[in-house]
């Protein structure tokens, strides 16, 4: 007994301080270089920010009201005020407003700040921001659109709850398993807009993050499986009418790969209707089809050659919706 209470109390001791440890460490400031980027007003690089952000990046996807997100996929450009919210073990995460407002959006922030987000998940402050945003490898051109268009914004007045960590988001905090993300290549002044897979790739990996999505992802948030081969999960919420989806298999497998089989000119047209209308399942698929409908047809060309110049991975993805019981 004396043996067992030894044990019980040093169990007690050590989860006491880990505890201790968590919450006076994870509030972790971390460094990361200020990219070269200034917001200019010429009209033409504003309306390339716009693209990328209502279009192939899909911004507005996320700093919106989840509840909007219907009128962003069929067309309305709405304010990028934020109140998305997702709830996951690491804590509820909130997307901010990036309106120009000062008091609630980032007006305050400089040029570089705000493309030190973009590029590395790094706040004005030194703060973590959750890594959901994959531009790391955007190019200076394009991360001057974009700074450029957010800059040319109203603000909108609309303060947005901060995101808030668990136990476990903390921890990963304290541990350092949450960390400034750098791009994984050697970083371009632009990248040349032509009918390639070369840019498919770029339009792919970076604007659209076809990646992130058509990868199966292990316990960590990492990826788990081949690279576009499909198989991640999309848990059923209050958006998705019950159903919950599984990515398929985007490489050019012929047995179990969605582009084999898939003739140039019926992806382009898929891209073109959007979000299917109606009640149907695929209606509340989380794949952003509103923004992607509105991709010009240079970039969705160059993404068909890079897809079909992937190598084929068998993975059969048995079914890309279920229903999930109430």
């Amino acid at each position: 007994m004396k043996i067992f209470l030894k044990i019980i109390g040093t169990l007690v001791l050590l989860i006491l301080v880990l505890v201790i440890f968590v919450q006076l460490s994870w509030k972790k400031t971390h460094d990361a270089p200020y990219p070269d980027i200034v917001a200019i007003t010429d009209s033409s690089v504003i309306e390339l920010g716009r693209y990328l952000v209502y279009s192939p990046s899909h911004c507005a996807s996320c700093h919106i009201p989840k509840a909007r997100r219907m009128e962003v996929e069929m067309g309305a450009e709405l304010p990028l005020a934020g109140g998305w919210e997702l709830h996951i073990p690491p804590g509820i995460m909130r997307a901010a407003n990036i309106t120009m407002d000062i008091e609630t959006g980032i007006g305050r922030y400089t040029d570089a700040e705000i493309a030190r987000v973009l590029r590395y998940s790094v706040g004005p402050g030194g703060q973590i921001v959750m890594p959901f945003m994959t531009y790391q490898d955007m190019s200076d051109e394009d991360l001057t659109a974009v700074v450029s268009f957010l800059r040319a914004q109203e603000p909108v007045y609309s303060p947005v709850e901060k995101t808030e960590l668990s136990f476990m988001g903390r921890a990963l905090m304290a541990f350092g398993a949450v960390k400034p993300v750098f791009p994984g290549y050697p970083l371009q002044e632009s990248v040349p807009r032509v009918n390639t897979a070369t840019y498919g790739k770029y339009v792919s990996d970076v604007l659209a993050n076809c990646l992130g999505c058509h990868t199966e992802r292990d316990g960590s948030g990492g990826f788990g499986g081949p690279l576009y081969a499909g198989r991640m999960l999309f848990e059923a919420d209050d958006y998705s009418n019950g159903y919950a989806f599984v990515s398929p298999n985007i490489t050019p497998d012929p047995q179990t790969g969605v582009m084999a089989s898939w003739p140039e000119q019926q992806f382009l047209a898929r891209f073109r209707v959007g979000r299917l209308p109606g009640n149907s399942p695929l209606h509340y698929s989380p794949m952003p089809w509103g923004a992607y409908s509105r991709m010009t047809e240079l970039d969705l060309t160059a993404l068909y050659k890079y897809l079909h110049s992937l190598e084929p991975v068998n993975n059969e993805v048995e079914e890309t919706f279920f229903q999930v019981a109430k």
